[in-house]
């Protein structure tokens, strides 16, 4: 089990920056692939970004159209930590912003709700215009 707790969900200014923190527990984070969704109201649940683990000591980034050049996602297996920084935010970016966590190894793009395996309960991001 995985157990994934989001964090830094606020309201901002169009224009303005948020950095999303997920800290994971319960399996060797460094062996977790990990991603961020979002899920505004009355729309389906989207990727986002995603740091994927190959298996060894790579981990590859991956990020949607929307967000490229403006967010960035990171980890610091250390802290057992993924983050999402969100810079140039716009009012379409408001959403529920959810942490995935996959644990067992597998290739993929890590940009589909069913790669994940785990979930956390979402935090709140609004941005106003």
């Amino acid at each position: 089990q995985v157990q994934l707790v989001e964090s830094g969900g606020g309201l901002v200014q169009a224009g303005g920056s948020l950095r999303l923190s997920c800290a994971a527990s319960g399996r060797i984070f460094r062996e977790l692939s990990m991603g961020w969704f979002r899920q505004a109201p009355g729309k389906e649940r989207e990727f986002v970004a995603a740091s994927s683990w190959n298996g060894g000591s790579i981990y590859y980034v991956s990020y949607a159209d929307s967000v490229k050049g403006r967010f960035t996602i990171s980890r610091d297996n250390a802290k057992n930590t993924v983050y999402l920084q969100m810079n140039s935010l716009k009012p379409e970016d408001t959403a529920i912003y959810y942490c995935a966590a996959r644990a067992t190894y597998r290739s993929g793009t890590y940009s589909l709700i069913h790669e994940y395996e785990y979930w956390g309960q979402g935090t709140q991001v609004t941005v106003s215009s």
